[in-house]
Parts: structure tokens; sequence; C-alpha cells
């Protein structure tokens, strides 16, 4: 898509999703791709949504990580090296086939995550517990990056391994921030080098990130002032209409 051709709706439309995601990421400390592959992918092509989220999700994600500094940022990128080697090198690979799938079968991909993630914490389903070990984060952490390079979101499988090893709920959310932000970095040299993230998408990507952050911050200032538990499940339920909404598409429907 050329970047002249986004009429005034487009634009308008991309950047209430994107102050929308970032109030929610600021808020609860996710779904920030997810908001955005549902709701740009209404208004321009799942290709074109999946290329403007990386740079306003490295952002993001990368305040979230610093935020107990960058001593311990380090050292969560030491602790979980595995993991984050085997996501990058699955990511990178599975990225060079966005451009090659129909847009149907790309709208499924997109969504499955979307309503299967959605799906899961709506109905609180108790993950076991499981001890950590480098097999486990090299297949769970190649399973995040290969959906997480064909579709932007590879907080599902992510979230879930946290979850299963009883990671505390502060270190589970700066965990995830480190590991969201260098996926960011890995999908931004994947998809320049698929054609995903071409000169075009990229300024998209890049203007989006000034409203993303604004979200952010407005999330982060309201967090302690509303109740989180009604306002997280209210954004579950739409995104699970979201997320199916786009494997309707994707199924011709």
């Amino acid at each position: 898509m050329i970047l002249l051709e986004l009429d005034l709706f487009t634009w308008a439309a991309a950047f209430c999703v994107a102050m929308v995601a970032g109030v929610v990421k600021g808020m609860v400390g996710f779904a920030l791709p997810m908001i955005f592959i549902s709701g740009l992918s209404m208004v321009m092509p799942p290709e074109t949504a999946l290329g403007a989220l990386i740079i306003p999700s490295f952002f993001a994600n990368g305040f979230q990580a610093l935020r107990h500094g960058l001593v311990t940022a380090l050292k969560t990128v030491k602790q979980f090296r595995i993991f984050l080697i085997s996501g990058g090198v699955c990511l990178i690979v599975s990225a060079q086939f966005v451009l090659l799938l129909p847009p149907e079968v790309l709208f499924l991909l997109l969504g499955f995550p979307v309503t299967f993630f959605t799906f899961w914490q709506l109905i609180k389903i108790n993950v076991f517990k499981i001890e950590r070990s480098y097999e486990k984060e090299i297949l769970v952490g190649g399973f995040a990056g290969l959906i997480g390079g064909i579709s932007g979101i590879w907080g599902p499988p992510t979230v879930m391994y946290l979850t299963a090893i009883a990671t505390a709920k502060s270190e589970q959310i700066r965990i995830q921030g480190v590991i969201y932000g260098l996926g960011a970095v890995a999908l931004i040299a994947a998809h320049l080098g698929s054609g995903v993230l071409h000169s075009q998408v990229l300024t998209v990507s890049v203007l989006l990130v000034a409203p993303t952050l604004l979200g952010f911050w407005i999330g982060d200032k309201f967090q302690d002032r509303i109740n989180q538990a009604t306002f997280r499940r209210l954004t579950l339920y739409i995104l699970l209409v979201a997320g199916l909404n786009l494997m309707r598409r994707g199924l011709g429907g």
C-alpha cells in the first residue's frame, strides 16, 4: 500500500487504534499487538497492519522493560537467553513467509492467536506448574517465534510458560517487556528482509508511535484508578470478538 493512498478515515482509525492499544498496554501490560492487528486489519491489508505495529510495539515494550532500570533488564536478558535465541531464530525464519501467504490464510493466522489467548484468559485455565529447563525454553521460545514472525503476536506461549514456572506478577510484567521488546527488534530485522516493512509501511509504523506512547502514558497514569479486573475482562471480550472476526474473514465469511 502506498502511503498517500491512505485516506483521512484510515489515518483517523489507525491513530485511534494505536492510542487504544497504548492505553490498554499501559493499564494492564498486555494486548498491544492483538489490538493493533485486530483493529488495523479492518481498514488496511493484514500484511500492512502487521508491519505498522512493529515500531510502536518496540517503544512501548522498551518502556515496560526498563521500568526497573537497565541493569535489571540486562539480567533478564541473561536469565532468558535460551528462550530469546530460540524465539528470535524461529521468528526471523517464519517472517519470510508472510508475503507468500494468501490474505485468507494470513487472516486465519492473525485471528487464531488473538482468539485462543483471549479465550484462555477469559475461562481462566489453570496452567500446570513445571520446572524451568533449557529444553522447554527452546521449544516454547521457538513456538512463540514461529507464530510471532507470521502474526506479530508471540505473547500467548510466552505468558503461558511464565505462568507455568510460577513467575511473580511484577517480575512477569518486566520479563514480558524484555522478551517482547527484543522480539520487536528481531521482527524489525525479519520484516525488513521479508519486504513487509518497506519504506511506506515503515513510515506508517513510525507515525503511529506517538499516539501509542500517548495512550501508554495515559494508561499508566490511570492504572491504579480503575477496577483493573473489570477493565481487563472487557478488553478481553472485545479482543475475542475481533479475533473471531479475523478468522471469519479468513474463512471467507
